[in-house]
């Protein structure tokens, strides 16, 4: 299924997620799935390295990168409680599925998009539960 992203911020967190695939796969990751979805939750993107699978959600914001005062929205802001409890969900039946006995983890990559100078910046928080 195709999924069709209609508002502002949707499409930013599409972005955002592509920019975040780049940035692990120069950083040795291979992706395994995307999108990961179930009725109470979400895993935006699954990855392995080093024989651990990364259970990755993936929060952008559109900003000035030249001028960092100006960032008015930090997107790990986001995260709140119900939020991470259903990431923790989701996980663990992602996990349970695919027999993963304990070689997972949590990861929290934040995407900050600048569209007017064309760049974007990946922080990568790994286990940030």
């Amino acid at each position: 299924m195709i999924r069709v992203f209609t508002s502002k911020n949707q499409k930013i967190g599409e972005i955002g997620e592509g920019i975040a695939v780049k940035y692990l796969l120069k950083n040795s990751f291979k992706i395994v799935e995307r999108n990961f979805t179930r009725p109470y939750g979400e895993i935006d993107v699954v990855a392995i390295k080093d024989k651990i699978f990364h259970m990755i959600e993936v929060k952008s914001v559109s900003t000035d990168l030249e001028n960092p005062k100006e960032f008015r929205v930090r997107p790990e802001e986001n995260m709140h409680p119900k939020k991470i409890e259903r990431f923790v969900r989701v996980s663990e039946v992602y996990a349970d599925m695919k027999n993963l006995e304990g070689n997972w983890q949590l990861d929290l990559a934040l995407v900050y998009i600048d569209d007017f100078h064309k760049k974007a910046k990946v922080v990568l928080y790994e286990n940030f539960l």
